[in-house]
Formats: C-alpha cells, structure tokens, sequence
C-alpha cells in the first residue's frame, strides 16, 4: 500500500505540473531540455513562469561547466533543480523538464550554501573545505558534483588558487570524469577553458536597462565579467550613500 501511495503520488505531481517521462540510460549522459526546480516553480507569484533551462554534461566533451552570472541570477537554483531531476529520474518518478536523458548516477556531491559548526570550533571556511575534500576524496565515473562559490570564504586570491585547483583536479583526475556544475563569482577561471578541453563556459544572463539590473535567468553560453553585486545591494535597500 505504501508504495501504491508512493506511485500514485508520482503520478499525480507529473500530470499536475506537466512533467516528462525520463529515459535512464547506462551512458554517461545528463542531458535536459527545458529543465525546472519542482520547489521554486511551485512558489512564484501568480502570472509569474519559471524561465526552464537546457542543461549537457557528459565525460567525454562537457565534463565541467563554469557557471558564472550575478547575485540573484538563478545559479544556485540551476545547480539544485539538476541534482532534483537526476533523483527523482531514478527514484521512478516522471521530471520537471521537456526532456530528459539520464546516465546512471551513483554519487551526488554538493558543496551549496554557507554554515559555520560552532559547537566544534569550526569557520565557515573550515567547514566549506571539509566537504570539498570528501567530495573530491570520493569520486566516481558516475558522481555528479555541484559546487557553488568554492573559496569565497578566505582572500580572493587564495579563494581563486584553490577554485582554480579543484577545476583542474577534476578534468585531470586520472581515474575518474566526474560531471560537475561549478558556480563562482571569480570570473578569472573562464580562463580554464582554454586549456581544459571538458570544462566550458557558461552564464546566466542579464539586462542591464536603464541603470537597472533585469535578471533574464537564462543560462547562455559564454562567460560573465561582471557580478553586479552594488546593484543588488541597492535592490536590498541599502542607504543610497553607501551604493
């Protein structure tokens, strides 16, 4: 009966909101087409759409995404809906996107968000670096990895050395070609891509009007220069002095 109620329950989300039927493959191959975040899409404002994004990564031409785009621009969203669609792929349940292949994963690493651990004395930082070593201490063919902003809690230039690190460890791991999404602020390792042939490019766009930001939430080939954090401090009320 529980896992009557567990199906029916799948199939009453997928038909509700419109989700596709996954096709799971032994391949290598995340690939998908018009992807959404099952959580954030239930939660905006009437009239509002999720903006659905397209989303390859594989171990032979694509392995390593650069992900970077302002503040607020919707690279952390893209990170969690990537990992959310490969679960619910392989928990049976149909996925939000328009189309969805998916290679068997084993291992989904993340390192999002920012959390100190008081009760053992540990920063931030300390914490950020403690996850990031077990991610990369056990990775698979298989894993998917997603790291979002690595090194901002240290000096910007120790933070780039060790982002800039971390992207080279995982192109040029000898065993294994993790699929990774890697979102940062540090527009200098757009650089990688030059030399690494996995890791590629990529943004989430946006517009800038009228000395106004306008978050497109697109993610497009192609990277950022910019991180217009003044603008959203001045969107988050800050005294207009200070901006």
């Amino acid at each position: 009966i529980a896992q009557l109620d567990c199906l029916s329950c799948f199939a009453q989300q997928a038909k509700s909101h419109d989700y596709c039927r996954p096709t799971i493959s032994e391949e290598t191959v995340l690939d998908i087409k018009a992807g959404r975040h099952p959580g954030i899409e239930r939660h905006l404002a009437d009239g509002e759409t999720f903006i659905a994004n397209d989303l390859y990564l594989d171990n032979e031409s694509q392995q390593v995404i650069i992900i970077t785009g302002p503040n607020m621009a919707g690279k952390s969203a893209l990170l969690r809906q990537t990992a959310l669609i490969t679960l619910m792929a392989q928990m049976g349940s149909f996925v939000p996107a328009g189309y969805a292949k998916i290679g068997l994963v084993d291992k989904v690493f993340t390192r999002v968000g920012a959390s100190d651990n008081l009760s053992r004395g540990e920063s931030t930082f300390m914490v950020e670096m403690t996850e990031t070593a077990s991610i990369l201490n056990n990775l698979s063919d298989r894993s998917l990895v997603l790291m979002d902003e690595i090194g901002r809690g240290t000096s910007t230039y120790d933070g780039i050395s060790i982002a800039w690190s971390i992207v080279e460890h995982l192109h040029n791991h000898p065993k294994f070609k993790a699929k990774t999404l890697f979102a940062t602020h540090y527009h200098e390792l757009n650089e990688l891509a030059k030399d690494l042939p996995r890791v590629k490019n990529f943004n989430v766009s946006v517009k800038e009007l009228d000395n106004k930001v306008i978050f497109m939430r697109k993610l497009v080939e192609g990277g950022s220069e910019h991180s217009f954090g003044i603008h959203v401090a001045q969107m988050a009320g800050m005294p207009t002095q200070i901006v």
